[in-house]
């Protein structure tokens, strides 16, 4: 957990170094509710928020060497500390604590910037050097721990795990960025570097930030690679060898995670990911071992039959929650706990299951990034669909005809999905998997974008031609079909939805996640596998499923994935109605200045109608409304 802010390079007086700190500590109070740390010289400023998890009484951050000379802020963990605190110590490094914090600190001295390739685990860092006058900040190589930073006209770097802690500083601009907006409509997030405003940025996965003298430079320590020599035909001896090979590492990884000296517990959804994390901790002795699984009221969206089945086999202490419609009082404050717009559904369910689990448990393991991995989703499937030849025909007549018809009432009808998968048909074929996961088309933001935002933007183009995304389009071309979908969501999808969804919701209920699937080493394995080992035909997760065939329940592994999801579109015409109705009224679009009501009102009439499902275009719409109304942004000049 933690939170950590700071800035450098401006001369300010110590008093009002920590001043402006706490300040920015203040809006971070729920990332580290037990203590408070502030360092503050001419031109530097560290701050941090921390729970007490490891060296409960000895960890008050930010610690320095023993000297003085250099000063570190840390969010997150070091799962290697122990074996890296032996080797410093065998160098001459003296420590004066248990925690990780301290490893990382001597980790820098005795390597210089190589110490980022040494950390293994989750975490998001700041290092002031004194003696060479240079602030370091580092984040995780899978993007696990959020770091923002901007730097302003007058040469003073600022960064801080949330937006919000940059806001808090003096002079920071709140300039609306037209590309940020543009790609959060289109995809639901905003893909890194960017974000939601123009001159702030995130710093991306796997990479070192140097900050001397009014300079900055930004470096890539790790990136998934194709492998040098792609994998041939695997044959049952060698496949019984790379199950028990995935096996090995999933098994060591949990077991790194399970460092803790507070309580801890696990998600428990039923799939293949969450139940593997879970007979893995049982396996590894944990004990007690506390479950958490959420369902809801609406039995179309309920999955805790699966859950409570994984937890008798495992025999876990388990919670449940039911989600009623009552919840939805959360979507103001969870909104306007994102300080930039994620138009992810399922941070409801992921706030909710988070806020129980922290009445009994400090630390939480999760399945996140199993899908990413393994090829999960039912958009790999879909691409895959989309490549065959002999379907052209079939391709081509099919999206006017499925058009013709209204949505399914179920959520998880094959209606549904036919309707999804013909939408997508008619997106660019260069738009890879993303197709199916792009919730605005171009032919849409044309009605929809003002001409003022269209000009801004420099006119609307496809998502795959403009940065950020286009590097990571391209990057994809030294992979296999398979495994270069899979790369493409690690870099996009996972570090800017999924990972900013689970670090926002669980952080808000001072609770942290660890996620042992986004093991660097297991993601290296995994991506030098060839893609037909992750889907084999229309089976999803095909090598993960036989490697779990030893430690779970058949009809845990084989089941339909269902999805962490919830009856948004229903909401939307009850509970949800007054809220939508209020923030998209036509004074608000004229006033904002960014979109066409007419285009509006009607996505609004013919959802309400029940002739189109517009749920994911004006929940996006609902959400960037709200957040403009909490934290504000000017338009781009």
């Amino acid at each position: 957990m933690c939170g950590i802010c700071g800035f450098s390079g401006q001369a300010f007086g110590r008093g009002e170094v920590r001043d402006i700190l706490s300040s920015m500590c203040r809006t971070i109070f729920h990332r580290g509710p037990d203590d408070e740390g502030i360092f503050a010289a001419d031109r530097i400023g560290l701050g941090a928020r921390r729970p007490s998890i490891l060296d409960v009484q000895g960890g008050h951050q930010p610690l320095s060497n023993e000297d003085g000379t250099v000063w570190a802020a840390h969010n997150g963990e070091v799962y290697n500390f122990p074996e890296l605190r032996e080797e410093l110590q065998g160098r001459g490094h003296r420590f004066a604590t248990r925690t990780d914090t301290e490893a990382v600190l001597h980790a820098y001295e005795e390597w210089g910037m190589a110490f980022a390739g040494r950390l293994r685990g989750m975490f998001a860092t700041a290092i002031w050097d004194g003696r060479r006058e240079k602030l370091v900040l580092i984040r995780d190589r899978l993007g696990i721990k959020p770091l923002y930073y901007t730097l302003l006209g007058d040469g003073t770097l600022v960064f801080g795990s949330e937006l919000k802690a940059l806001l808090a500083y003096p002079r920071v601009p709140r300039e609306l960025e037209p590309q940020a907006l543009d790609l959060f409509l289109t995809l639901e997030y905003i893909p890194s570097p960017l974000s939601i405003y123009r001159d702030i940025h995130k710093l991306p996965a796997g990479c070192t930030l140097e900050f001397s003298r009014g300079r900055m430079e930004i470096k890539s320590y790790w990136q998934v690679k194709p492998p040098a020599e792609p994998m041939g035909h695997v044959d049952t001896e060698q496949l019984n060898t790379l199950t028990d090979e995935l096996y090995a590492l999933l098994k060591e990884s949990v077991k790194m995670r399970l460092i803790s000296d507070v309580p801890l517990g696990a998600f428990l959804s039923g799939g293949i990911d969450s139940s593997a994390i879970v007979g893995l901790m049982r396996e590894l002795g944990a004990n007690p071992l506390k479950t958490f699984s959420i369902g809801f009221e609406d039995r179309t969206y309920d999955e805790l039959d699966h859950a409570r089945r994984v937890a008798r086999a495992f025999d876990t202490e388990h919670e449940e929650f039911v989600l009623q419609p009552k919840a939805l009082e959360l979507t103001e404050r969870l909104v306007r706990h994102l300080d930039e717009p994620l138009g992810d559904f399922s941070i409801f369910p992921t706030f909710l299951v988070s806020e129980m689990a922290r009445r009994h448990v400090t630390v939480i393991l999760s399945g996140d990034g199993g899908d990413e991995l393994f090829a999960g989703y039912e958009h790999y499937q879909a691409q895959k669909l989309a490549q065959k030849p002999w379907l052209a025909p079939l391709h081509r007549a099919l999206p006017p005809l499925v058009r013709r018809f209204p949505p399914s009432p179920q959520k998880k009808g094959v209606w549904n999905k036919l309707q999804r998968y013909c939408l997508g048909l008619e997106q660019a074929p260069g738009l890879r998997h993303f197709r199916w996961m792009t919730f605005l088309s171009d032919r849409d933001k044309g009605d929809l974008y003002s001409d003022a935002l269209a000009e801004a933007l420099g006119g609307i183009r496809p998502v795959n031609t403009r940065p950020p995304l286009r590097e990571e389009f391209d990057a994809m071309d030294g992979f296999d079909a398979t495994s270069g979908e899979c790369f493409l969501d690690l870099r996009t999808y996972l570090v800017d939805d999924i990972l900013v969804k689970v670090d926002r919701m669980s952080m808000a209920a001072s609770l942290e996640t660890r996620v042992p699937l986004l093991d660097h080493k297991i993601v290296e394995f995994i991506f030098r596998l060839p893609g037909d080992l992750k889907l084999r035909g229309m089976t999803t997760k095909w090598i993960f499923k036989k490697a779990m065939e030893r430690l779970l329940p058949r009809e845990n592994i084989y089941r339909r994935k269902e999805g962490f999801s919830i009856p948004i579109k229903h909401w939307l015409c009850s509970e949800l109605k007054d809220l939508m109705l209020d923030h998209l009224n036509e004074e608000r679009m004229r006033d904002g200045g960014y979109f066409h009501y007419p285009a509006v009102k009607r996505m609004i009439d013919r959802h309400l109608s029940g002739k189109a499902n517009y749920s994911h275009q004006l929940w996006a719409l609902l959400v960037f409304e709200i957040w403009r109304e909490n934290w504000g942004a000017t338009p781009r000049g």
